[in-house]
C-alpha cells in the first residue's frame, strides 16, 4: 500500500494546490480561458510531484489513441459514473497540467485521463494505473509524432507496469504494445487507415491483411481474437447482445463505445448500464454539436489528421447538406499540411463546398485535384455561411479552426 506523503509535502502539496485553484480563478476573471491548464502549470511548478501524490489510494485509469481520445474519456466517465464520483480532464487538456486539474477534484474515488499519446509513459509512471485503453496509432503532428513505431516502442516499455490493457485488436502498432501488460482485453475496433501500419512494429516486415484479419509474415504477430465487437448497431461479446443506439454519429463511435464498455466492465461496472449512461453524452467540447445561424442548421465536426478525415468525410458523404471545410496549420493542427494529399474527397462531388482558414488555399488545391468545385470564402465563418443556402450545413474543421468557428458562431448568437 502507497504511504502517505510526509508533512512537509503534504504542506508544500497544499501550497500548490491553493496556488493553481488562485490562478485558475484569475484567468477565468481576465476572460483568458477555464483556467484549468493555468492552474494546472502553477501547481506543477510549486510541487512537480502532485500527480503521483494526489493519484495515491485511487483507480485511475488512461485513455490515448491518435484519434478519439475526447470522445472516449467523455464516455467512459460517463460509463463508470455508476460506481460513483468520477473526475476527467473533459476539457480535453491532456498532457501534465490537465491531469493536475482533473486530480484535484477531491470527491472522486476513480479518475479517467485522456492522455496524449506521447506522454502516456510520463503519465504510467506518474499515476499508476489500473488500466490503460488504447485506441489506435498513426499520423498526426508530423513535426512532433512523426514516427508512429516510435510511439508503439515507448507505449510497450510503459504498459508492463499496467495491469490491463484494452486495446484495438484491429491496429497492429496497439496490438504489440499492449501485449505488454499482464491481461488483455481486445476489442474490434476496426482500422480503416491502414497506410500508418503496413510495417510489423515488432520485426519491421510487411503485415499481411485478408479482410479484418492481419499478420505478420515473419514473425507471426497476427490479429487476436477480439473479446468484443460490433454488429450493425449491437455491441457484441461471448455473453452479451446490447443495441448501442448512441446519438452520436459515425461508426467509429460504435467502436469508441465498444472499447469503453470492455473497459468499464474490467472495473467493475455493468455493461448495459454503462451503455445506458453512454446515451447521454450527445457533444463533447463542441464536437458534433448543432447550432442556428441565419436560417442554418450548423453541425460542427472535427477532424485532425489522416484518419480523422477519412472517418468524418465517410460520415458526412451519406447525405448531400453544403459544407465547410475549414483548414489551419497552427502549432498544434501541426505546420505541415502535406497529408491532405493521402485522403480522398472524391466522396464529395456534387456537394456545394466553400473553403475557409490560414490554409484555405492549401485545401481548395486539394479538392481541385479530386475535380471538386468550391468557393475560398477567406477566413471567417461566417461569410463562408452566408454564401450557402438555408438549412442544414456540415463545418469540419481541424483544431484550431475548429476552436475559431466555436467562438465565431458563440459571439454571432451573443449579438
Amino acid at each position: 500500500m502507497s504511504q502517505p506523503p510526509s508533512p512537509d509535502r503534504g504542506l508544500r502539496l497544499r501550497a500548490a494546490l491553493g496556488a493553481g485553484r488562485a490562478a485558475s480563478a484569475l484567468s477565468r476573471l481576465t476572460g483568458r480561458g477555464s483556467g484549468g491548464v493555468i492552474g494546472g502549470r502553477v501547481v506543477l511548478k510549486v510541487q512537480p510531484a502532485t500527480p503521483r501524490l494526489l493519484s495515491r489510494g485511487r483507480t485511475v485509469m488512461l485513455v490515448s489513441g491518435t484519434n478519439g481520445k475526447t470522445t472516449t474519456t467523455a464516455m467512459l466517465t460517463a460509463a463508470m459514473g455508476a460506481l460513483g464520483p468520477v473526475a476527467s480532464n473533459a476539457d480535453g487538456a491532456n498532457t501534465p497540467p490537465g491531469f493536475v486539474a482533473a486530480l484535484a477534484d477531491p470527491r472522486a474515488e476513480r479518475v479517467v485521463l485522456e492522455t496524449d499519446e506521447g506522454w502516456l509513459p510520463w503519465t504510467v509512471t506518474q499515476t499508476r494505473p489500473e488500466l490503460a485503453l488504447l485506441l489506435n496509432l498513426s499520423r498526426d503532428q508530423l513535426t512532433r509524432h512523426h514516427e508512429v513505431g516510435k510511439l508503439a516502442v515507448s507505449w510497450r516499455s510503459a504498459l508492463s507496469d499496467v495491469p490491463t490493457a484494452v486495446g484495438n485488436a484491429d491496429d497492429p502498432d496497439v496490438v504489440w504494445a499492449a501485449m505488454a501488460s499482464p491481461k488483455q482485453v481486445w476489442v474490434a475496433a476496426g482500422q480503416w487507415w491502414t497506410q500508418d501500419s503496413v510495417a510489423c512494429p515488432r520485426c519491421g516486415n510487411r503485415c499481411h491483411r485478408d479482410g479484418v484479419a492481419w499478420r505478420c509474415g515473419s514473425c507471426e504477430l497476427a490479429r487476436p481474437e477480439p473479446d468484443w465487437w460490433v454488429e450493425g448497431d449491437d455491441l457484441v461479446s461471448a455473453d452479451v447482445r446490447i443495441p448501442l443506439q448512441l446519438p452520436l454519429p459515425g461508426r467509429f463511435n460504435k467502436a469508441n463505445a465498444a472499447m469503453v464498455v470492455a473497459a468499464a466492465v474490467q472495473q467493475g461496472a455493468d455493461a448495459q448500464t454503462a451503455v445506458q449512461a453512454m446515451r447521454e453524452v450527445r457533444t463533447v467540447a463542441g464536437r458534433y454539436a448543432v447550432q442556428d445561424y441565419r436560417g442554418r442548421r450548423i453541425r460542427l465536426l472535427l477532424a485532425k489528421n489522416p484518419a480523422g478525415w477519412l472517418e468524418t468525410i465517410q460520415l458526412i458523404s451519406q447525405g448531400d447538406a453544403p459544407l465547410v471545410l475549414a483548414f489551419n496549420s497552427q502549432g498544434v493542427d501541426g505546420r505541415d499540411p502535406s497529408w491532405l494529399y493521402d485522403v480522398s474527397f472524391r466522396s464529395l462531388a456534387g456537394r456545394r463546398i466553400a473553403v475557409i482558414g490560414e490554409r484555405s488555399a492549401d485545401m481548395g488545391v486539394r479538392l481541385k485535384l479530386d475535380g471538386l468545385e468550391y468557393v475560398d470564402a477567406g477566413r471567417r465563418l461566417r461569410d463562408a455561411l452566408d454564401l450557402l443556402p438555408p438549412g442544414q450545413v456540415d463545418v469540419l474543421a481541424n483544431y484550431t479552426a475548429f476552436q475559431d468557428a466555436r467562438r465565431e458562431l458563440a459571439h454571432a448568437q451573443g449579438q
